[in-house]
């Protein structure tokens, strides 16, 4: 009873220590007009529900002989590795944590900001990562569970960042704004399923595109959130 409550302990802890300190991280990143807490932690647990959401979709895939298991596709079928990864996983995972954000969070006259697109769509990442995490470090132990504990979370909040100013954008710039968030969308689904085909594929050549994806992705959103920052610094300061 012991080591199981202990065991219990420790994977809420590899769940939650992750969660909070991108959850302060994001927070830190909107310190010039930060969201209602409130609001932050919504987006989190419509993120975690937004998961069975996903699973729904992926029981249905299974129902119609779309859905086959990675192992069996890596290294036997690449080809069919990407197109799962591109054509299935990464629009099933991004459009799960797509639609609370666009029919609830986006709504409300908390997200009146353009970098807000950004900030929502990476708390409802953080609570898709935590439930995903909650069924995979329950297989996993050790250093290779911390590893995953607190990668996982920044990895899905960066590919929803990208649907996430996409949104923000077009409502700031009176852009059309359905073909700008659906650009934004098509790109984070595909961005996302490269990064798992090729986390996925056995080939060395290929080990450098996750690492390189992530990246890529990162430094845009530092920049543009720093660039936002330091023109709402100077719009406050002009009065």
């Amino acid at each position: 009873m012991i080591l199981a409550v202990t065991g219990n302990l420790t994977l809420w802890s590899l769940l939650l220590i992750p969660c909070f300190f991108w959850g302060a991280y994001h927070y830190y990143k909107d310190r010039a007009k930060p969201e209602p807490v409130g609001m932050l932690a919504l987006a989190i647990m419509l993120g975690y529900a937004s998961a069975y959401l996903g699973l729904f979709l992926y029981d249905a895939l299974e129902a119609a002989g779309l859905r086959y298991e990675i192992g069996m596709l890596t290294g036997a079928d690449p080809a069919g590795l990407f197109r799962y990864c591109v054509l299935v996983i990464g629009p099933v995972e991004e459009l799960v944590k797509f639609l609370p954000f666009v029919l609830l969070l986006a709504r409300t006259r908390h997200f009146d900001e353009e970098i807000d697109g950004i900030i929502y769509a990476a708390f409802v990442a953080l609570g898709f990562a935590l439930h995903e995490n909650r069924f995979y470090l329950g297989f996993m132990e050790g250093g290779p569970a911390v590893v995953r504990a607190f990668i996982s979370p920044i990895i899905h909040a960066l590919f929803a960042s990208i649907w996430g100013y996409a949104y923000g954008f077009a409502g700031r710039f009176r852009i059309p704004r359905r073909l700008t968030i659906a650009l934004g969308l098509a790109a984070s689904m595909f961005l996302h399923g490269l990064y798992d085909y090729y986390a996925f594929a056995i080939s060395s050549h290929g080990a450098i595109c996750p690492p390189l994806i992530i990246l890529t992705i990162w430094i845009w959103r530092m920049y543009t959130i720093r660039r936002y920052n330091r023109d709402l610094a100077k719009a406050i300061a002009k009065g």
